[in-house]
């Protein structure tokens, strides 16, 4: 199977993981790469179905239930998985989007509600995330690994998601703060940063006939943003701390130039 042994003795805890479209990939793309992996999902009917399927293919799988918003919940998530797997190596943050919680519209037409809800499944919670799996990398003394799913939109402009890419562009911060000051305690923080990627909300929303503006002529997949996860986690990825990995089929290197 693709990715085979590259991850081979690797404990990840995945949030967000449980549901279709990038999580999913994401867990089954770890578990063939040999890691054991904690699903956690807001869900808990989600995560553990999630589970089972990785369990009843033969891998090392268990289901863990929260909602990122809550800090004791989100603290639970990440010393229950710990425990599960006697310990834990790697930190991936999946939950994440604008469309799927709140109207997308223009900032002045934004709510501070709406504000905030996106700024707390986009940016809050995975600061909360890394200062606690922090901790527990240095408690560990074995390194570690965080890899964030962002977005292009996090260096772009994002007309009508204004607060998406807000905070995307925090969270690219947030990465190269943790390699500027955690590198050498052998912990990394590194960000996946998508394009129009094929995914269950993104393929319902109307609005999201992009193909014609992306030089790669297509949406990029769960499992081509899944496998670049992979890479980040693996020790290939050693010396790759604090960047992003842009998977946009060319779309942000794309002048406004006739063809």
């Amino acid at each position: 199977m693709t990715g085979a042994g590259r991850l081979d003795g690797k404990r990840a805890l995945v949030i967000g993981g449980g549901g279709t479209g990038i999580g999913r990939a994401v867990i089954r793309a770890y578990a063939a790469a040999g890691a054991g992996v904690v699903v956690a999902d807001v869900d808990a009917a989600r995560a553990t179905e999630a589970a089972d399927e990785l369990r009843t293919a033969g891998y090392t799988a268990h289901a863990i239930s929260g909602d990122v918003r809550s800090r004791e919940q989100l603290d639970d998530m990440i010393v229950g998985a710990a425990e599960r797997l006697g310990g834990l190596d790697t930190l991936v943050t999946v939950v994440g989007g604008q469309v799927a919680f709140v109207p997308a519209v223009k900032l002045h037409e934004m709510s501070d509600e709406d504000w905030e809800t996106v700024y707390d499944l986009n940016l809050r919670y995975v600061a909360r995330a890394v200062r606690r799996v922090l901790g527990l990398f240095l408690e560990q003394g074995t390194g570690g690994n965080i890899v964030s799913i962002g977005s292009v939109t996090g260096f772009m402009a994002a007309p009508k998601q204004a607060g998406y890419g807000a905070a995307k562009a925090g969270l690219n911060s947030l990465a190269r703060t943790v390699a500027a000051e955690y590198a050498a305690d052998g912990i990394r923080m590194n960000v996946v940063a998508g394009g129009a990627i094929s995914t269950g909300v993104n393929n319902a929303n109307p609005a999201g006939d992009w193909v014609p503006e992306i030089p790669a002529g297509r949406y990029g997949t769960s499992e081509e943003m899944a496998a670049a996860t992979v890479y980040l986690a693996s020790d290939e990825a050693r010396y790759v701390t604090g960047q992003q990995i842009v998977l946009d089929g060319g779309v942000s290197v794309r002048g406004p130039f006739p063809e």
